[in-house]
């Protein structure tokens, strides 16, 4: 059952690769186009600017214009079911491997001895309710009077969102569940703000009328806070391949900094057109730099605490609670995880540093803790790997 489970799981995992690399290209492409329409060569009433390129071989003339009443150019091409089929896919995606196997991806007992249908519960509460208090905030009259210090507000409820839901998930549920709800906002953006305005603007235009700038208002906010919140929803989807950030003893306060850096890289790139000067690099500076300063605080360097560790103990350990993943032919699987043998003294001095990252630092493996790894144990391959990994 389990072989189909992964082929179901390659295919959805594809599927949202696909569709999403579709909606976030056109994103990127079209808030770049937007930073860089310049005056027409050639005075025209109905184009608010224009831009010239180069692509395949070929010259392309891109205009922004304004319509006249009563007609559209046909065909008009709509920008949506990029976005429907990316947060579709990843929602299947995230009932295949964070409710259906529950157990392994999204419960882990030392956190909160949850039940299957709680968990559950709770995933599904975060996603939809999230969204509906986000929606109410920036549908609000603070919206318009003082939009600053309500996005300060919203990042202060995130960060208080993934701190609660670190105290319940595993880490790498609970950032998956921060990613699906942030995919949930900019979906909903565009099912229920960006494209009703579109839709106005059209019905407008074909009636002869103006059309209420408010739609004009609401979608272009909504568009600019999905452009921002692109680069944290693309880091939480790879962070289940790095266990160092979801597996921190502050992995809530890693995601939250690695959230800034991801928002000051992207305005970076939306305001180096429009400014065109130095100034723009100390954006990306930040970001960088915050990275980098996120990467060094989360892992000091192991130091010798003096405690020794008999090898026969480490061995015992990576017997009763790695082995049966991890080995030439494992029983709990059908190949070693990633490739990590663990079935010879060789083989787990050589990938000391991995067990240190992956079960003691991360505490990410044993995946969902399915062989009852304790902290005892945790902390004593800890002290084996800081006391030179050898085998006394």
């Amino acid at each position: 059952m389990d072989i189909y489970l992964d082929w179901l799981n390659l295919g959805l995992r594809w599927l949202h690769i696909i569709v999403g690399v579709a909606w976030i290209g056109a994103s990127f492409y079209f808030n770049w186009l937007l930073n860089r329409l310049t005056q027409p060569e050639e005075p025209d009433p109905q184009v608010q600017g224009e831009l010239w390129a180069i692509h395949a071989g070929g010259f392309f003339r891109v205009q922004k214009r304004n319509m006249a009443p009563g007609s559209l150019p046909e065909p008009l091409h709509w920008f949506k079911w990029e976005a429907y089929w990316t947060w579709l896919s990843g929602f299947a995606l995230l009932v295949l491997m964070y409710y259906v196997q529950a157990d392994r991806y999204l419960i882990d007992p030392s956190v909160a001895d949850l039940e299957h249908w709680q968990a559950v519960a709770i995933g599904l509460a975060t996603l939809f309710i999230g969204t509906g208090v986000y929606d109410a905030s920036w549908r609000s009259p603070l919206a318009y009077r003082a939009p600053g210090l309500l996005s300060v507000i919203g990042c202060v409820l995130l960060g208080l969102l993934a701190f609660g839901l670190t105290q319940v998930f595993s880490g790498r549920g609970a950032y998956m569940h921060i990613g699906a709800l942030l995919g949930t906002i900019m979906v909903a953006n565009v099912a229920h703000v960006i494209m009703p305005s579109q839709r106005e603007l059209v019905r407008a235009t074909l009636a002869g009328e103006d059309p209420d700038p408010k739609f004009a208002v609401s979608a272009g906010l909504r568009s600019l806070h999905n452009n921002y919140l692109t680069l944290p929803v693309l880091f939480i989807m790879i962070s289940a391949h790095y266990p160092m950030t979801y597996g921190h003893s502050a992995n809530w306060l890693v995601l939250i900094g690695l959230f800034v850096c991801s928002v000051f890289i992207r305005h970076f790139f939306n305001v180096r057109w429009a400014l065109g000067d130095a100034r723009t690099m100390w954006w990306l500076a930040m970001g960088i730099g915050g990275f980098i300063g996120v990467a060094v605080l989360t892992n000091p360097p192991v130091q010798n605490d003096g405690q020794q560790v008999a090898f026969s103990e480490v061995e015992i350990i990576i017997n009763d609670r790695c082995v049966a993943c991890h080995a030439v032919k494992p029983t709990m699987m059908p190949v070693p995880g990633k490739g990590v043998v663990l079935d010879s003294p060789d083989a787990i001095v050589e990938q000391a540093a991995a067990i240190q990252s992956q079960a003691v630092l991360s505490r990410a493996m044993p995946l969902g803790n399915v062989t009852g790894m304790t902290d005892a144990e945790r902390e004593l391959l800890g002290a084996w790997v800081r006391s030179g990994a050898g085998r006394n």
